[in-house]
């Protein structure tokens, strides 16, 4: 509810001057509370912020109690989710009171209506109290609304008051690429071979815990999704399999005290997302490092007590960058970090021991990675998230949980480990697999180019997808090169006729 130009323009509300710099709209956070600062130093205007300030803790306290206001906290699981206070939910809502049985609304909300685990109260209303008839995702990119950021993206939906949703009708044009222009706008509206229907049913079965929905072009979309869902989502715990957990460790900014900024006798790396691209670890240098103790101490947290047990830090980790968009060339990023380095908040890891169990060994991590690093999972998450890549999101996501002995883990894990293990820090794992050490792992890149088209080739035949489905998911990829999509493709083919493995 206090966005930092709302605060600013607040703030400096007696100020001409002020008000001269909020108009420009290009202030940052530093130059926001220096002005602050200096505007606070008149008696009157500190008052006035005073009163200002004081008032939102009473408003959120309304909004997340009122009866009126009842779907504005998700429930997952039957905890609280998403608890942000919105305007645009609030709006949602209010129409809907508003409304009589029968009514009908019409209105322009942000993509996140459909998406985010805060707006899932929201979607079940819709649903379940209501006809949901058309969602329409757009983006701004070619200006449809001259004053709004291009990069925002907005939905169009409609709904009638009083009846249940067993299906609406869907189009989505959110990628920039195909961004519609205003004088197009009413022509894909109302242009029904651009659309699809979409079951509630199939919302439930892709997103149980969220009902995120996802954006669908084309009906072979459907049809892959349909596929997929024959393995259980990451989120899922299952006995007798292995099973992700994921974790943050250190808030680059709250945990900042921690972080030096040159290695010593006892300092371990902290790893940060940038550092990391898919099957490496090597993509930049750290820029800071943490005392080992000081690091368990705050693992460990303020009950913690430290036996000299062995950590998760300790060990091999899978894990992935927790910034991305659906825009870029590759949605996720992930790979293995070494033992014995911690990492920051731009990553999330999985949790290999929980109390006393362990939930995942070194091998399938490694399948894991392979997995999530496919064309096939990529493109199943690119459907969903447009920027900020929860665990929520990948938890949402079927992955197939073999183990040794099944049919094509043990070839997924030797080709995930050649591509991994290729630094001295990755003996320990290379050894373990039968890889002998990081002197056997893939540096060249032509090499490496070779595995990784027969991992995707592999894991497409994995989630039994033909091969005009597996091309439709490479065609998804507009900045990935012709040659590395074809060579992928290719590798489908000789899985196909028992060329690979």
């Amino acid at each position: 509810l206090t966005p930092f130009k709302t605060r600013l323009r607040a703030c400096c509300q007696f100020s001409d001057e002020s008000n001269e710099l909020v108009r420009k709209s290009k202030m940052d956070i530093k130059e926001f509370e220096k002005a602050q600062k200096k505007l606070l130093e008149d008696p009157e205007i500190a008052q006035a912020w005073c009163e200002y300030q004081s008032q939102f803790s009473y408003v959120s306290a309304y909004f997340r109690r009122a009866e009126q206001y009842k779907n504005q906290i998700s429930i997952v699981n039957g905890k609280k989710a998403g608890t942000d206070i919105n305007l645009y939910k609030l709006f949602l809502e209010q129409c809907f009171n508003l409304l009589r049985e029968g009514g009908r609304c019409g209105i322009i909300l942000p993509t996140g209506i459909y998406t985010d685990l805060g707006a899932k109260q929201l979607r079940e209303m819709l649903f379940m109290q209501c006809k949901l008839d058309n969602l329409f995702g757009i983006s701004n990119e070619r200006f449809i609304f001259e004053g709004v950021d291009h990069r925002f993206k907005f939905c169009l939906i409609d709904f009638e008051k009083g009846k249940s949703t067993e299906s609406f009708h869907s189009a989505f044009r959110i990628d920039p690429r195909e961004a519609v222009r205003p004088d197009e706008l009413a022509t894909f509206l109302h242009d029904q071979t651009q659309q699809l229907e979409i079951p509630v049913s199939l919302v439930r079965q892709l997103s149980p815990d969220s009902l995120s929905v996802m954006e669908f072009k084309q009906a072979i979309d459907i049809t892959i999704a349909k596929k997929m869902l024959q393995f259980p989502l990451l989120g899922e715990k299952i006995e007798g399999k292995w099973n992700l957990k994921l974790t943050c460790e250190f808030h680059m900014t709250n945990d900042s005290y921690l972080f030096k900024t040159e290695p010593a006798p006892g300092r371990l790396p902290l790893y940060e997302g940038k550092m990391i691209h898919q099957f490496t670890h090597q993509f930049a240098e750290p820029r800071y490092w943490v005392d080992e103790q000081e690091g368990r101490k705050a693992v460990l947290g303020k009950n913690g007590v430290d036996q000299g047990q062995k950590l998760d830090y300790q060990g091999y980790r899978f894990t992935y960058r927790s910034v991305a968009a659906s825009t870029n060339e590759r949605t996720l990023i992930s790979s293995i970090i070494p033992n014995n380095v911690f990492f920051g908040h731009s990553m999330n890891a999985c949790v290999l021991n929980d109390g006393n169990n362990f939930l995942i060994n070194n091998q399938e991590i490694l399948f894991l990675t392979a997995c999530l690093n496919s064309y096939v999972f990529d493109y199943a998450l690119r459907q969903r998230v447009s920027q900020n890549l929860t665990m929520f999101y990948i938890y949402q996501l079927p992955v197939p949980r073999l183990q040794e002995g099944d049919q094509w883990f043990r070839e997924i894990v030797e080709r995930a480990a050649k591509l991994i293990c290729t630094t001295p820090e990755f003996d320990d794992l290379a050894k373990e697999v039968g890889l002998g050490s990081h002197k056997n792992g893939v540096t060249n890149e032509i090499e490496r180019g070779r595995l990784r088209a027969e991992l995707d080739g592999i894991i497409a035949h994995l989630y039994g997808l033909t091969e005009a489905e597996f091309a439709h998911i490479l065609s998804t990829f507009p900045l990935v090169p012709d040659a590395t999509k074809q060579a992928a493709l290719q590798a489908y083919r000789d899985v196909e006729r028992g060329v690979i493995p």
